[in-house]
């Protein structure tokens, strides 16, 4: 079954709590498995630094969905939960973003994979590599 490799992240609420309800959720799907997932750390947020400090973690997940249809119930989950899009790189209650999928490549209106700026986020990138360091090597590689 194919693999994917997500990103959590959240800093308003219970963060813990809600990265966990995450992987609950993501879990419950009848098409998505977590096989692992990382610790959750602690980061400053980036890009929009005027906001409480984020959890972050990483999943590897098993589906047979297709990439678009992976993002769709990622957002899904995120929307269930609660989230709502005030501002990029704004406080959020959870953001789960696909940061690869198998090694495939693509660049849609919808999803870029690997993600576009996954290469440049150490709280992307840390977690990643605890759980797939192959997978994290890859992504910084092909940005090279």
């Amino acid at each position: 079954m194919p693999r994917a490799w997500l990103s959590l992240g959240a800093n308003i609420g219970d963060p813990a709590a809600q990265l966990a309800d995450a992987i609950t959720r993501l879990n419950a799907h009848q098409a998505i498995s977590v096989v692992v997932q990382s610790t959750v750390i602690r980061t400053k947020a980036w890009g929009k630094t005027d906001q409480p400090d984020f959890a972050n973690m990483a999943a590897t997940v098993e589906t047979d969905l297709l990439p678009v249809d992976l993002l769709h119930a990622c957002l899904d989950i995120e929307r269930d939960m609660g989230r709502v899009r005030h501002e990029v790189w704004g406080p959020r209650l959870i953001d789960i973003d696909i940061i690869a999928y198998e090694r495939v490549e693509m660049d849609s209106t919808k999803l870029i994979l690997p993600h576009r700026f996954a290469h440049e986020r150490d709280f992307v990138l840390d977690p990643l590599r605890e759980i797939s360091p192959e997978t994290a090597d890859w992504i910084v590689r092909r940005q090279v």
